[in-house]
Order: C-alpha cells, then structure tokens, then sequence
C-alpha cells in the first residue's frame, strides 16, 4: 500500500503545533551553523518538552547516535 503524503501533511505535519515545533528545530540548527548534510544534530540539553529553550547555552552539536540515545534507559 502506497503511503499517502498529503493526508499525512494535512493530518499531523501541516497542523499549527508541528509547523511550530518544526520552525523551533530549524532555528537550533542555524543557531548552532549546522549545515545540510552536516553528519550532527543540534541536542537540547534540556529538553522543549522539560522546559527548555532555544537559548544558545542550551544547545550543542552531536552527533546523531548520541542524540538519539540520550535518555533511553538501556546502556
């Protein structure tokens, strides 16, 4: 079954919350310099959802492993 884009961008990525949350991402990686293609993602060291900011002392660049096995509980 053929994935269906324009409902998933209607339903889910084109609602308001989303685009926000998607601009707030965008934002951190221009803050932090980091390029398309760059192999880093930008890690907030609180998290949005905790609290956090955009404030360029609650970010760092790492790398994709690292920043998607942060806070996971299995070592």
């Amino acid at each position: 079954m053929a994935r269906d884009y324009a409902k998933e961008y209607r339903d889910y990525q084109g609602t308001g919350i989303q685009i926000r949350n998607r601009s707030e991402r965008n934002q951190a990686r221009r803050e932090m310099g980091l390029k398309v293609g760059d192999p880093r993602e930008v890690d907030h060291k609180k998290s949005i959802k905790d609290g956090g900011s955009n404030a360029r002392s609650n970010l760092r660049a790492v790398s994709r492993h690292t920043n998607r096995t942060k806070g996971s509980k299995s070592t």
